[in-house]
């Protein structure tokens, strides 16, 4: 479902650039967007609303221009998949898409400039919305949660408010927010292999490591665990030598772990040091991947799906081992991929370890120019997307393909087709994985586990079974350090990008060059006394304002 990978571009060199963007984004209008600018809370009344007031979508044509600011993204095009074409037909939808060409950072600096903004614009939360904001290009949305219910009936009023900006208003519209727990962080494992070695214990860190002797020495040709595109899996492991502590706390992401009122520093972290001496142990014995910092992510993907790995540590394994398992159990039915409970050092509760996170606000955001001729209208429309029809019929198709009504609680009814046509229902839930722009977690995860319940083994979708059993009870909420980056321009952000620079290449010393337990610990001492010359400190005092700041929010 959240197959498309995550990326954040800085806009601070692109708005620092354009002195004058408000005035660029009210002068010009974008061809063939059917838009025209205004400043923003200025909204002219709806051409296609009720009597009171509320905008009634469907009796009239909405047509808006969408912008995904992302390298790797490319809109489908609108109305060509059976879910668009039938919002398009019968909700009179039309969304035209604005493609960055690969190069979303120089697309977007060329329409501020040129006043060609999008309607709507999909992006990383954070800084770079609010430089937005402060420039005046977007519309707030506190008009409209009352009169279009959704977004704040599923997201709820505690997520509105960590979404909102420093002048109290909300612009962004969040995109897979929860109230729940999910998330795939965790342990595939080869079950072929894992067998036919007589199914050891693969509980501990000590369990896991004699299992990679063992898969070393009977499949020569196989990598014993395989840690992904980036090392990735060698960060989910520091979750193993530690209670309620998931990876994210030491990577790059944040760099930053909680102790008391506190965030302090990565490199004097125990737990961080301890996991990075393993993943030491475990490179020069060869039991990891030789080119985990270099290999490409389609590396990754064809060791998975051709059985080639013993065990997959990653923040999503089940994207490419549903793939995996579906292949290897087609050629033999005894092969195929399962999932283990997060591996932990030995005397910890297993019950405490949590691999990977989730968090209230979710993924990403969309967010309403200030080009928007019917900002009301476009919002009436994402709310609608984000509510059960709008998500029923994005994820699954319209009603009558696979499914067909809806319980007392708003489910969907699935057909005998959702199970007997699941080519036909994978190519459709496929074509519209670009197009989930407003997803609703609570929702939709609901819905489908509720149906997969009634199914029996044979018939259950494979990741399904997997989220339900491990992965769903073993993320952490992370909500409270959501939001912790600098603005890029900013004084904090530039030490950020530096102190970054400093832990990617001490991470992959400790990794691939210390020869010893000692010598990876005097690299992150090195690390630490660098990072701390650049000012580090005066980030993670930033860090720890903004995640106090949080926390108030949250009470």
């Amino acid at each position: 479902m959240k197959s498309a990978k995550k990326m954040a571009f800085s806009l601070a060199t692109v708005l620092t650039l354009t002195i004058g963007l408000t005035g660029c984004l009210n002068e010009n209008v974008p061809s063939g967007s059917n838009t025209t600018a205004k400043p923003a809370g200025t909204d002219a009344p709806s051409t296609n609303t009720a009597a009171d007031g509320v905008y009634v979508l469907g009796e009239q044509p909405l047509e808006f221009s969408f912008y995904g600011h992302y390298d790797w993204y490319t809109m489908p095009n609108w109305g060509e998949d059976p879910s668009s074409k039938w919002i398009k037909e019968n909700k009179k939808v039309n969304v035209l898409p604005i493609s960055s060409g690969g190069n979303a950072k120089q697309k977007l600096s060329t329409m501020i400039v040129s006043g060609e903004m999008p309607d709507v614009i999909w992006m990383e939360r954070g800084a770079d919305v609010e430089q937005l904001r402060q420039a005046g290009a977007l519309v707030p949305f506190d008009d409209y949660l009352d009169k279009y219910p959704n977004l704040k009936k599923w997201a709820g009023e505690e997520t509105l408010n960590m979404l909102r900006s420093e002048d109290g208003k909300l612009y962004q519209f969040p995109n897979w927010y929860t109230t729940q727990p999910n998330g795939n962080t965790g342990y595939l494992v080869n079950k072929k292999i894992y067998n036919e070695l007589g199914a050891p214990s693969l509980e501990t860190t000590e369990d896991l490591y004699q299992y990679l002797l063992q898969v070393k020495q009977t499949y020569p040709d196989v990598v014993p665990l395989e840690v992904g595109q980036g090392a990735e899996g060698i960060d989910v492991i520091s979750s193993a030598f530690a209670e309620n502590r998931p990876y994210q706390y030491s990577s790059l992401s944040m760099m930053a772990i909680p102790n008391g009122n506190e965030l302090t520093s990565v490199f004097t972290d125990p737990v961080f040091r301890e996991s990075l001496v393993y993943a030491n142990r475990l490179f020069k014995e060869r039991l990891i991947s030789q080119d985990a910092f270099t290999q490409k992510l389609e590396q990754v993907e064809q060791k998975i799906i051709t059985g080639r790995a013993a065990v997959y540590a990653a923040s999503s394994p089940t994207e490419f081992g549903a793939i995996g398992n579906s292949l290897l159990k087609a050629e033999d039915p005894e092969a195929g991929y399962i999932m283990v409970w997060p591996i932990h050092k030995e005397g910890l509760d297993k019950n405490k370890i949590f691999p990977g996170s989730y968090n209230q606000l979710g993924w990403n955001v969309s967010v309403i120019t200030t080009a928007a001729k019917d900002p009301e209208a476009v919002f009436a429309f994402l709310d609608w997307f984000t509510g059960p029809v709008g998500q029923r019929t994005v994820m699954w198709g319209p009603e009558g393909l696979y499914w067909d009504g809806t319980d007392d609680e708003g489910a969907p009814l699935f057909t005998d087709a959702f199970t007997s046509d699941t080519k036909g229902r994978d190519e459709l839930m496929n074509s519209t994985v670009n197009l989930q722009w407003n997803g609703n977690t609570v929702y939709v995860d609901n819905s489908k586990m509720k149906f997969e319940s009634t199914l029996p083994d044979e018939l259950k979708s494979w990741e399904t079974k997997w989220q339900s059993e491990i992965t769903w009870k073993t993320q952490y909420d992370t909500t409270q350090f959501v939001n912790l980056a600098p603005p890029g321009d900013s004084q904090e952000g530039i030490i950020s990008q530096s102190v970054g620079e400093i832990y990617e290449k001490a991470r992959a010393q400790a990794v691939l060059n210390a020869g010893s337990e000692a010598e990876v610990l005097a690299i992150l001492d090195k690390a630490e006394q660098d990072a701390q010359k650049v000012g580090y400190a005066e980030l993670l005092a930033f860090k720890t304002t903004k995640w106090q700041e949080n926390l108030s929010k949250l009470q």
